[in-house]
C-alpha cells in the first residue's frame, strides 16, 4: 500500500511521520504548515515540533506517464530516440578504444626501448665495476697471485698438495687418505681444551670490558656497503669472516670461485684469493695468524697466506662438495664436513688428513662447528638432525643426538660460554640447545617464510646474529630481539661480530658486503 500524505492526499516524495498522530506527511508541507501555524499537529491539534519528525525511507515512485506517451507513435518515437542515443554512445565508446590502444602501443613502445637501454647501461656498469676490482688491490697491499703459483716450491715433495686451480672433477679427484688420531695429537687438544675451559669460566663471571651495550646494539644501521669486491658478472656472496687480530680485515667468498680480504676502513681490497674451480662456500680466518681457508664446491679445502696472496696447500679429504668449515681452538687443525656424508679433521700446517668419518645413514652433512674448547664439534644433516661428535672417539657413532628440527640443518654456533649450541633450518626456527642437560630450552620462531643462512654469537657470548631473509640481533638469556636491519636487497648469507661487538658485518646474494654499527662506529672505528 502506497504511502499518501494526509494534507495533499498525494504520495509524497519526502515522506515522514508525526509521532502525536501517527499520520505521514509530505515534509515540505508540514514545515510550512508548522512555521505558519504554530507547533501543532494539523490533525489532532497537539504540540508537535519540527525537530520531532521521523523520515521514512522508501523507494522513490515512478511518476505515471503522460497520456500523450502511450499511445503507438509516441511509444515508437521513444524507441527511436533511445537507439540513437545508444549507438551515439556506442560510436563515442569506439573513438575512446581507438585513442587508448594507440596510447597503450606507444607505453609498450617506450617501455621496451627503455628496458633495453637499462640492459645496455646495466652491462656497462657491471664491466666498470669488474675493472675497479681488478684496479683495487694496486691501491690497497697486494696483488693477487697468478694461478701458476697457488702450489708452493715447499710442497712439491708432498704429492696430495697440487694447485687449487687444477681443473679437477669429484670423478678424478685423487683424496687424501687419513693418517690416523695419535696419541700426540690426542695429548695436545686435552691440553688445549683444559687451558680454554679455565679461562672461559673465568671470562664468564664478568662482562667483558670494553663490551658494545644493548643500548647501542639497539640502534645499530648501515655504516657502510662494499659492492665491488666480487664480480658482477656471477652475482653473490657467499660467506664471510672476521680477523679477529685486526677486525678491519674481512674475508669473505663467492660464486666467482674467488675469496677477497678487504679493508673495512680504507674499504680497499687486501687480497684476491684464486684458485678454485667453483664457488666458495665457506671461509674462515685464523684468529691470529693472517691466514685464511676456504671451502668450495670444487671439493677442496685451501689454506691462504694472505698478505702474499697464495696458496700454501691444499685440502683434498672430500669427493663431493664442502658444506661446512670450522677452525679448530688451537690454531692448528680444521674440520670440514662435506655432501659425500664424511667430516674430516685436518692439519692446517701439512694439509693431511688426521681422521675422515663416515655419517651413518643416507643424507648429506649440511655444517659443521668446533666448540670454543675443541674437544666436540657438532654437524647438522640433511635429515634435519643435529649430532655432537667427540674428536678422541671417532670410530663410533655421534656422543649425542639433537632431533627437533623439520628441515635440513642450515647454520650453527656455539657460544662462547660453551654451554649454548645455537641452530637453525629450512623450518624458519632457532633452536637453543642446553649443552649440559642435552635438550632444547629455547626456540625462536620467525615468519613462516624466513629463511635462515648462518648463525653467530660474539666473542662474549653476549648476543646472537642472524643472517637470512634480513639481518637480527639477540640479546642471550633473555633472548630479546634488539634489532632488525633489512638493508640488503636480496637473501643474506653470511654474518660476523666485529671485536667487542663494535659491529656486524654481513654478505649477501647482492654481492655486496654491509657494516652495521652504533652511532659510536666511526668513533670506534
Amino acid at each position: 500500500m502506497a504511502l499518501v500524505c494526509a494534507l495533499s492526499n498525494e504520495v509524497p516524495e519526502k515522506p515522514c511521520v508525526a509521532p502525536s498522530s501517527g499520520n505521514v506527511f509530505e515534509r515540505r508541507l508540514i514545515e510550512k504548515f508548522i512555521k505558519e501555524n504554530g507547533s501543532k499537529d494539523p490533525i489532532n491539534g497537539e504540540p508537535l515540533e519540527i525537530e520531532q519528525l521521523v523520515d521514512i525511507n522508501i523507494a522513490q515512485p515512478v511518476k505515471a506517464k503522460p497520456p500523450s506517451a502511450t499511445s503507438v507513435p509516441a511509444i515508437l518515437k521513444a524507441l527511436q530516440d533511445e537507439w540513437d542515443a545508444v549507438m551515439l554512445n556506442s560510436f563515442t565508446l569506439r573513438q575512446q578504444l581507438q585513442t587508448t590502444r594507440q596510447e597503450l602501443s606507444h607505453a609498450l613502445y617506450q617501455h621496451d626501448a627503455a628496458c633495453r637501454v637499462i640492459a645496455r647501461l646495466t652491462k656497462e656498469v657491471n664491466a666498470a665495476r669488474e675493472a675497479l676490482s681488478a684496479l683495487k688491490p694496486q691501491a690497497g697491499v697486494t696483488p693477487s697471485a697468478p694461478p701458476s703459483a697457488l702450489t708452493p716450491n715447499s710442497l712439491a715433495q708432498n704429492p696430495i698438495q697440487p694447485s687449487p686451480n687444477a681443473q679437477t672433477t669429484p670423478q678424478a679427484l685423487v683424496l687424501a687418505e687419513p693418517i690416523g688420531m695419535t696419541d700426540e695429537i690426542i695429548n695436545k687438544l686435552n691440553e688445549n681444551s683444559n687451558h680454554l675451559t679455565t679461562e672461559r669460566k673465568k671470562r664468564g663471571k664478568t662482562v667483558p670490558e670494553g663490551l658494545n651495550p644493548v643500548d647501542e646494539v639497539k640502534g645499530f644501521e648501515m655504516k657502510a656497503s662494499q659492492s665491488g669486491l666480487h664480480s658482477a658478472s656471477v652475482p653473490g656472496i657467499l660467506c664471510v669472516d672476521v680477523f679477529q687480530a685486526d677486525d678491519s680485515k674481512i674475508l669473505t667468498g663467492g660464486m666467482d670461485k674467488m675469496a677477497i680480504v678487504s679493508n673495512r676502513s680504507t674499504e680497499q681490497i687486501v687480497s684476491q684469493l684464486k684458485g678454485h674451480t667453483k664457488k666458495v662456500s665457506h671461509a674462515v680466518y685464523h684468529t691470529s695468524r693472517d691466514v685464511a681457508f676456504t671451502a668450495s664446491a670444487d671439493c677442496t679445502v685451501a689454506t691462504w697466506n694472505v698478505p702474499e696472496a697464495s696458496c700454501s696447500n691444499v685440502i683434498k679429504a672430500h669427493a663431493l662438495p664442502v658444506t661446512g668449515l670450522s677452525l679448530h681452538a688451537t690454531g692448528d687443525y680444521i674440520l670440514s664436513c662435506s655432501e659425500d656424508k664424511h667430516w674430516a679433521f685436518s692439519d692446517i700446517n701439512s694439509g693431511q688428513v688426521i681422521s675422515k668419518v663416515s655419517e651413518s645413514g643416507d643424507h648429506t652433512l649440511t655444517c659443521a662447528q668446533f666448540h670454543p674448547d675443541g674437544l666436540i664439534f657438532s654437524v647438522g644433516t640433511s635429515d634435519a638432525m643435529v649430532k655432537i661428535w667427540d674428536l678422541k672417539f671417532t670410530s663410533n657413532n655421534a656422543v649425542a643426538t639433537f632431533p627437533g628440527h623439520s628441515g635440513p640443518i642450515s647454520a650453527i654456533s656455539f657460544s662462547e660460554n660453551g654451554y649454548y649450541l645455537a641452530t637453525s633450518a629450512d623450518d624458519a626456527q632457532i633452536k637453543l640447545w642446553d649443552l649440559r642437560k642435552l635438550k632444547n630450552f629455547k626456540t625462536i620462531q620467525l615468519d613462516s617464510q624466513y629463511e635462515v643462512k648462518s648463525l653467530a654469537f660474539d666473542q662474549s657470548g653476549t648476543y646472537l646474529s642472524v643472517a637470512g631473509s634480513d639481518i637480527r640481533v639477540y640479546l642471550c638469556k633473555q633472548w630479546d630481539e634488539l634489532c632488525i636491519l633489512t638493508d640488503h636487497s636480496s637473501l643474506a648469507t653470511g654474518v660476523k661480530f666485529g671485536n667487542n661487538a663494535d659491529f656486524v658485518c654481513s654478505s649477501s646474494m647482492d654481492r655486496t658486503l654491509k657494516i652495521f654499527g652504533s652511532s659510536s662506529y666511526e668513533q670506534k672505528r
